[in-house]
């Protein structure tokens, strides 16, 4: 089996990441301090550099906006619900009859 996944809350990204940026820290100090991958360090830096803080949130087993949407616009309401579950009804009724 492969190794889990572990996920890291915001906060202490941005910790890494500016004890990165102020020179505080390299890569591979963070590294053997923390046990991230170095690489895992510089994407971190790289989004934070790109996008901001906004881009170390964790997206891992988030909807994304766009899904968001289309879960909400394919919800039908409760009449139009049991509106169709009526006529369905009706058809398997006379289907039972023939």
């Amino acid at each position: 089996m492969g190794e889990k996944r572990r996920t890291f809350d915001i906060g202490f990204k941005k910790k890494v990441v500016d004890l990165y940026l102020k020179g505080r820290l390299g890569c591979k100090a963070v590294e053997k301090e923390f046990g991230i991958n170095h690489t895992t360090v510089l994407r971190w830096v790289r989004h934070y550099e790109a996008v901001g803080l906004k881009d170390l949130e964790e997206k891992r087993g988030k909807l994304k906006e766009s899904n968001k949407e289309k879960l909400v616009s394919h919800s039908e309401s409760s009449e139009t619900k049991i509106k169709r579950l009526e006529a369905e009804n009706e058809m398997l009724k006379k289907l039972l009859q023939m």
